[in-house]
């Protein structure tokens, strides 16, 4: 028998490790940094509801009755240096160190006073008014009032309408309504019929085919060849196919095309050109490119960031509150957690003014002659030029917009891959399908080109790419095979 003696105690020992601690004010820090505008403002929001010392800077002059009410963002910005000048250091003021720092400032006596409404500062603007968009039911429901239908029947084509979807047509079945609303299904008939003649031409359709119909025979366009081809051949009109269509209807390849063109013409979303219920949302560029004179000038967009201040109501309070150790302690928290929510902004501000400045260096030729110029450009090589790390730019650039004399732009729309021209230089994917796009509209549409065509065109223009890359291409930009393109 083999013995084995196992020894179980407690020792001290001493070893020196690395580790990296993720404290809450650095977490903080890159959460604002991979905020996009909306929810930067919601996130500041928040921090003015929980930290009383916060205060939301006005829009007007600083020289105005709110500016004696809060400290300016400068200064907070000259305090932020003493605490770390270098970086976003751990360190906060002490109660005490606070108290010294605010009887050094020596605060007149109306430093303190709340700020108040002032109804004359007033700004009225066109922005101030939104214009509300009609909508699909709300269109329908008007043409309903009038209507050559009985009073008792508008019952069913209010419900009709309602249960329609987006795009304007039918989710329920005539027997369906027939059954909810205990009538006969001839009376839904008469209602639908009266809707069918509403517009949008097409509305209330059960499918694509019953949609077009309508549209063209309210429009008096409809005969026999058209009506078998939207109801036989719609398949074969989408794929191109005219030939089949042409020998099994005993007419001429042209006369296909023309109804074909005729098809195109057709609206098959009625529903879509009207306000839709969703919420709309827009776009607040994070960074303005301009061109001065020759050279292209990066300023953050002041108007996007939220502009805080300490109010120094609560420093006066701070200052008189030697008797209260609670209450001199939570201020003192409270202006240490206000003095690093505003410089993490600010070196928010600062990481994507650099981020962007890189990716306006590397992309100049873009700004001046064009998307078939823009180059490939990776996260590496912008944490490379700016001096931090991918994760940093990843998070800089996430849900940000730049707008530009070329248009607003996501700035995720610079960093793209590509494939390498003949001199070696990387050619991005966009200016590829900006090629591509070039190459399609000015083809002859009796023989278009086809994807082995566009490879050799492109290769003429020093790009060498792939059959299946150029495949891929253009089917992300909704261009159809050459076959589905072809005309008679």
């Amino acid at each position: 028998w083999l013995r084995y003696d196992m020894r179980l105690g407690y020792d001290l020992t001493i070893e020196q490790t690395q580790k990296l601690v993720m404290t809450p004010e650095l977490i903080q820090a890159i959460q604002i940094l991979q905020f996009n505008t909306q929810e930067l403002d919601n996130y500041v929001q928040e921090q003015l509801l929980v930290n009383p010392v916060l205060e939301q800077g006005s829009t007007h002059s600083e020289t105005g009755e709110n500016a004696d009410n809060a400290e300016p963002l400068e200064g907070m910005r000259e305090r932020t240096r003493e605490l770390d000048s270098n970086s976003l250091g751990s360190n906060e003021l002490s109660s005490k160190e606070w108290a010294e720092h605010i009887k050094e400032r020596e605060y007149d006596d109306i430093s303190y006073k709340q700020g108040e409404y002032n109804k004359d500062d007033k700004e009225y603007s066109f922005e101030q008014f939104v214009t509300s968009d009609v909508t699909l039911p709300e269109h329908l429901m008007f043409q309903l009032q009038f209507a050559p239908i009985k009073r008792s029947c508008r019952m069913i084509g209010k419900y009709i309408i309602e249960s329609l979807d987006d795009n304007g047509y039918m989710t329920l079945t005539v027997e369906e309504i027939s059954r909810a609303l205990n009538v006969s299904q001839e009376k839904v008939n008469i209602v639908l019929d009266a809707i069918h003649a509403f517009d949008p031409a097409g509305v209330a359709a059960i499918d694509l085919k019953e949609c077009l119909l309508i549209q063209l025979e309210n429009r008096g366009e409809l005969d026999e060849n058209i009506e078998r081809v939207i109801k036989e051949y719609l398949e074969d009109i989408a794929a191109n196919r005219l030939t089949i269509i042409a020998r099994e209807l005993g007419i001429s390849v042209q006369e296909v095309q023309e109804i074909s063109d005729l098809i195109r013409s057709l609206e098959p979303k009625p529903g879509r050109q009207f306000a839709s219920q969703a919420t709309t949302r827009y776009i607040v560029p994070d960074v303005i490119v301009e061109k001065v004179n020759s050279e292209y000038v990066v300023t953050i967009n002041e108007s996007s960031t939220p502009r805080l201040m300490v109010s120094s109501y609560y420093e006066k309070v701070l200052r008189e509150s030697h008797n209260d150790p609670n209450l001199t302690k939570f201020l003192s928290g409270r202006l240490n957690s206000a003095i690093w929510l505003i410089k993490s902004i600010e070196q928010r501000k600062q990481t994507i003014y650099n981020v962007v400045s890189a990716v306006v260096k590397f992309q100049q030729d873009f700004f001046d002659k064009g998307p078939k110029f823009l180059k490939t450009l990776t996260l590496k090589q912008i944490a490379e030029e700016v001096g931090i790390h991918e994760s940093t730019v990843s998070r800089s650039i996430n849900g940000k917009y730049m707008q530009s004399p070329r248009g607003v732009f996501e700035i995720k729309y610079f960093f793209t891959s590509g494939v390498s021209g003949n001199q070696g230089e990387g050619i991005s994917s966009q200016s590829i399908k900006t090629f591509i796009k070039e190459i399609v509209s000015g083809e002859d549409p009796k023989c278009p080109y086809s994807d082995q065509d566009m490879v050799k065109l492109l290769n003429d223009r020093g790009i060498d790419i792939s059959r299946r890359t150029v495949a891929k291409y253009r089917d992300e930009l909704n261009i159809l095979s050459s076959s589905k393109r072809k005309r008679y």
